[in-house]
Parts: C-alpha cells; structure tokens; sequence
C-alpha cells in the first residue's frame, strides 16, 4: 500500500472571475481608438502629384469639396460632379456650403476657415475654376489642393 495518495480534490473548473474585466477594457480600447468614417466619397478621386507639399497644422478649420466622376454613373451620369459631406451640388450651392460650414465653428475660428479641394485628374478645369469662382464670391479665401502623400522611395 502507498504511503502518498494523488489530491483528486484539483479543481477542473476555469476561473472566470477576470471575464468581465477584460471585455470591458478591450470594449474601452475599441470605442476610443475607434475612427468613424465621417464621408462617404460618391466621386472618383485619382489624386495628381504634386512637388511642394505643406502639412496643414489645424485640420478641424478645414471643410472639404470633393470633385470628380461620379462613381454611380447610371444615376449622376458621366460628367464631373462637385462633393461637399455626402451630398453631390452644382457650383451655385457652393456658396451656401460656405456658409453651413463657418457657422459650424466658433466665432473667432470663421475667417480662417480653408476650404480644401480633392479634384481627380480627370476632372475639367473649367468646373475647377467655377468653384473658385464661387468661393471667391463666398469670401473663402484659403484653398488648398489634396494630394496624396509622397510614396516612399
């Protein structure tokens, strides 16, 4: 007869004190690093290159215009079409999204607003020029032009 006998008293079950935990800290880290897709882009957009790029420093002053095909041809049509947010406009609405856009930040921030244009290369200059026309006319003076950041070599 053994003088040692096995503990067969070990408990076979799992701990799941800590369970809770954990979910709720990977539920914590997905809602803060989280990005929610803000437009949903309804044109198509080939950025050109461009040589001399400048990082802009303060994006939340910056409203962007989408300009190119639409990507749903059989229901916009072939020709290039202007974006703002997830609506497609005519150059005469521009303005108008000038002004949505200014009353959106606070009242020290309004006349530094830029307004950003992302225009596909395919895009005709002459509707390029309508919209600087227009936000000429809306007294958004800061354009700058999209381009995609530099590959790298």
């Amino acid at each position: 007869m053994s003088k040692f006998k096995k503990k067969s008293s070990a408990s076979q079950e799992i701990p799941t004190s800590a369970l809770p935990d954990i979910i709720f800290m990977l539920l914590f880290f997905f809602m803060v690093t989280t990005v929610l897709r803000e437009t949903t882009i309804l044109v198509e957009q080939n950025l050109p290159r461009a040589e001399q790029l400048r990082k802009m420093q303060k994006k939340s002053l910056v409203s962007y215009i989408y300009i190119g095909k639409p990507k749903d041809t059989d229901r916009y049509g072939g020709e290039p079409r202007i974006q703002t947010n997830d609506v497609l406009i005519s150059t005469d609405d521009v303005v108008q999204f000038v002004e949505a856009e200014r009353t959106k930040l606070s009242e020290a921030e309004r006349n530094q607003i830029t307004m950003s244009l992302k225009v596909d290369d395919g895009a005709k200059m002459g509707l390029v020029s309508d919209v600087q026309q227009e936000l000429r006319e809306a007294n958004a003076l800061k354009v700058l032009y999209n381009t995609p950041p530099e590959a790298p070599e």
